[in-house]
């Protein structure tokens, strides 16, 4: 062992006279510990929610979706068949995009209707998989399973939760599908309107796409809109989610001027941006908390040189040099700084690996609802821990430990041997 390294460790243990200085540096310990155990447990809950949230969009939306400028797409099933052959196209979905205005008695509700191919769309996206109610496959009328046949004439339409909730619809009943773009007639535009059966509920967990998109068949929105053989544009699946842009540079360029394809990235740009600026903004703040115990650790050192003045001149009229003293306090500030990241790290990750169970145990204690989630639309408390988090996270309190070291040290090490024995 280095004598530097085996001084620094005496050092730490106090003696009688040097109580007040231990209490100092298990605070500081104390607060390199604490800071990096929050900043885990902040990280890991908001990472949680980042990729839960992710999830519920892509399990919506699709990947990539390519539409053509202005004007319907009729040569859809050509353009599909291009598509998927771009590397990394897993599969792709035709789909119809409008809004209209659903009626339900009294209610009157503003939405987003999607005609989709029910089939293709299952390789896509995730609806099916949100279905709570009623069934995905009765949209299409083709399969024979749907509405629309024998006496009930009228086709399927599947509706998120809480535009079930506004409307007051349950499977089974009848709701009016109006369209501002109408007829025109003598008497000018007359909105068209067309009843629909509601087949199935949907439950995305996110209140944006279940109270704003209802769900009919490609074949039945085709004839609804008046739009022939045509389509919106195509939704792509793509092997890599986290490297869409390339493929859509690729398609922008390969399918020329009238195509135009966005990922889903671009097109939920500034949730993203919010979470990522957020989670920035968190980091930054708790590591203030290190920061904090960072001067406790120079303050320790401090009284520390003051107190061994008389040891580190002995040591220099022995022969130690200037970058050994400074060495000695330096590594004693270390293993304060790494005894409270280890410490952190662990207290961190326990608490993050079992978040939710202990947000349990304190709400079935205190009484209080801290995670509604009627409020929040999660079934579960969202906790991530990442890897590249964690090392960031020690590395950003030792180095922050390591800075507070030096100038204590530096201050040490130039201390003259005549100067500090002159009243001893």
């Amino acid at each position: 062992m280095p004598f530097e390294l085996f001084i620094g460790l005496r050092y730490l243990k106090a003696k009688r006279k040097s109580t007040f200085i231990s209490i100092i540096t298990f605070i500081s310990t104390a607060g390199v510990a604490l800071g990096v155990m929050a900043l885990i447990v902040v990280l890991a809950v908001m990472t949680g929610f980042e990729e839960d949230l992710k999830d519920k969009i892509l399990g919506t939306n699709a990947h990539v979706v390519v539409t053509r400028n202005g004007a319907p797409m009729e040569d859809y099933r050509q353009v599909m068949a291009k598509l998927q052959g771009f590397k990394g196209v897993q599969a792709a979905t035709p789909f119809i995009y409008n809004q209209v205005m659903l009626s339900s008695g009294k209610n009157v509700s503003g939405v987003v209707l999607r005609g989709i191919d029910v089939r293709s769309d299952r390789q896509v996206t995730k609806l099916s998989k949100s279905i709570v109610e009623g069934a995905l496959d009765k949209l299409d009328l083709a399969t024979g399973t749907g509405m629309g046949t024998g006496l009930d004439t009228k086709p399927g339409l599947v509706v998120g939760k809480e535009l079930a909730k506004h409307l007051g619809l349950v499977v089974g009943d009848t709701v009016n599908v109006v369209s501002p773009l109408g007829n025109i007639t003598p008497l000018g535009v007359m909105p068209r309107m067309k009843p629909f059966r509601v087949v199935g509920v949907f439950n995305t967990g996110m209140f944006e796409y279940d109270s704003t998109l209802a769900y009919v068949s490609l074949t039945q929105a085709q004839a609804f809109f008046d739009l022939g053989d045509s389509v919106t544009g195509i939704q792509l699946k793509v092997e890599d989610v986290y490297h869409t842009g390339e493929l859509v540079r690729a398609i922008n360029q390969s399918m020329g001027p009238e195509c135009y394809a966005r990922d889903w990235m671009q097109m939920n740009r500034n949730i993203l941006f919010a979470l990522k600026t957020e989670k920035m903004v968190m980091f930054i703040i708790l590591t203030l908390i290190v920061l904090v115990a960072a001067f406790g650790i120079a303050s320790t050192l401090f009284m520390v040189v003051m107190e061994k003045t008389r040891d580190i001149a002995i040591l220099k009229s022995m022969g130690a040099t200037g970058f050994s003293i400074m060495k000695i306090f330096v590594l004693e500030g270390l293993i304060i700084g790494v005894t409270g990241t280890i410490l952190g790290v662990a207290s961190g990750l326990l608490i993050a690996l079992n978040l939710e169970p202990i947000i349990n145990v304190i709400e079935k204690v205190t009484g209080l609802n801290f995670f509604s989630k009627d409020v929040y639309y999660l079934d579960h408390f969202p906790s991530m821990v990442v890897a590249s988090d964690v090392v960031m996270i020690s590395a950003t309190a030792v180095l922050i430990s390591f800075i507070a070291t030096l100038y204590p040290s530096w201050q040490a090490s130039r201390m003259l041997p005549a100067e500090a024995l002159r009243y001893e």
